[in-house]
């Protein structure tokens, strides 16, 4: 049986959170995950030349995962689609299983070095989870709803970090209000397009915003692509 490169990172992955709650996502657990896999290091930082802040992204794609198979096989038919947004919100919480590992990746994405990693492994997250509800924006609305949905996601993230409640109760009462306050904002934006006396003073940033289009998807079918972005 082939042993990939990604599957030498997961195993990584799984040897370093025994060590993250102690040592952060930091050199220390880095070298005491390829310690304990019995790995050569040379060919431990070819997989993850970053070290630890290749396994803590990681970490977060795995949850990622997770969340979207919860969303392809819970039947959310019925639900309104404000309803799915926050569905899809507890899913990404409920598939971590170690909120220490988290905790200490909050603390490294906060770093300035790595700030720019926290916010495309977030935006990354919205993005795929306006894709698994079905979003088809072209326009600057592509770029609205993932960037509104972010804001959403990481203030709910910091306040679960931080949720004792049973069931994570409070968490959930937060995010729907969160999501109560965009939904206000976007009734607001509504009306005050419809507006027919602001109309005329809307029309030209209208206009440009009707300009920006969403990012030209990369066709999967394409031979010879590896790895494909969704």
């Amino acid at each position: 049986m082939t042993v990939t490169y990604e599957d030498t990172k997961q195993k990584l992955l799984d040897a370093i959170l025994d060590h993250v709650p102690f040592d952060g996502w930091s050199e220390v657990s880095f070298r005491a995950a390829v310690a304990d896999c019995g790995l050569d290091e040379g060919m431990a930082r070819i997989i993850c030349p970053r070290g630890a802040v290749e396994l803590a992204l990681a970490f977060h794609a795995r949850g990622d995962a997770e969340m979207l198979e919860r969303i392809k096989s819970e039947d959310l038919s019925g639900l309104k689609f404000r309803e799915k947004i926050a569905a899809a919100v507890r899913f990404r919480l409920q598939a971590v299983h170690d909120k220490e590992a988290v905790r200490r990746g909050v603390t490294l994405f906060a770093l300035p070095m790595y700030a720019a990693d926290g916010a495309k492994a977030i935006w990354g997250t919205c993005d795929q989870i306006w894709d698994a509800l079905g979003d088809i924006s072209d326009d600057v609305n592509w770029y609205t709803k993932r960037a509104t949905l972010s804001g959403v996601y990481s203030s709910t993230l910091l306040y679960w970090l931080g949720d004792d409640s049973p069931d994570n109760q409070k968490t959930w009462e937060f995010l729907d209000r969160r999501i109560e306050g965009v939904m206000q904002f976007e009734k607001l934006k509504a009306q005050v397009n419809g507006n027919p006396l602001l109309k005329p003073l809307l029309s030209v940033p209208n206009w440009l915003a009707g300009q920006i289009k969403a990012p030209v998807r990369m066709r999967a079918d394409l031979p010879g692509l590896l790895n494909p972005r969704k």
